[in-house]
């Protein structure tokens, strides 16, 4: 699996336990030919994925280079964001639902995290944080276990752009999980 996860599409026996499906609206802008201000993309997200039980993620946008184009014609909504470009930049929401199953992981990123409802506990090594409604959170690497134990959906958006691997005292700590 890449830093940014798994494009995965579930079907058959693949199917995942989730509660009620996410609805995200994207409103995505740009320029038209004569440099005015447009709207170029204002839709329900239909990429809604789930990687296990529980849990939901939609990609709203991604970049493959940096500095970014805004003048890029391609729709940031398709590219496949399961491969680490070192230039990539990647604006998903996950919603944790109540049980969510454990997946202990780490990536190759550094994550700008807002959590946008409900509460969730992220477990790092041999300490828990709670997050609620409101919180933002610097992500710079470590491997983490997000935990609902409420009775609601928890909603984070992140930002995760590339980074370095973290190399301490001659041991590189890839992405894992």
């Amino acid at each position: 699996m890449g830093a940014f996860g798994a494009s995965h599409r579930p079907s058959g026996s693949d199917v995942f336990k989730r509660c009620d499906p996410m609805k995200i609206r994207r409103v995505i802008t740009g320029h038209d030919a004569n440099g005015k201000a447009v709207v170029t993309h204002d839709e329900l997200c239909t990429n809604i994925l789930s990687r296990r039980d529980f849990h939901q993620s939609c990609v709203v946008w991604s970049t493959g280079q940096l500095p970014v184009d805004n003048l890029d014609s391609n729709d940031g909504y398709t590219r496949d964001v399961s491969t680490l470009s070192k230039q990539d930049t990647v604006f998903r929401i996950v919603q944790y639902d109540p049980g969510v199953a454990p997946r202990n992981h780490r990536t190759e990123t550094i994550d700008y995290a807002v959590v946008m409802s409900g509460a969730i506990d992220m477990d790092l090594d041999g300490q828990t944080v709670h997050l609620q409604q409101g919180d933002v959170l610097v992500q710079r690497g470590t491997i983490h276990n997000w935990v609902n134990k409420g009775t609601e959906p928890c909603v984070i958006a992140f930002v995760l752009i590339a980074a370095k691997p973290i190399d301490l005292n001659h041991q590189t700590l890839h992405a894992h999980g």
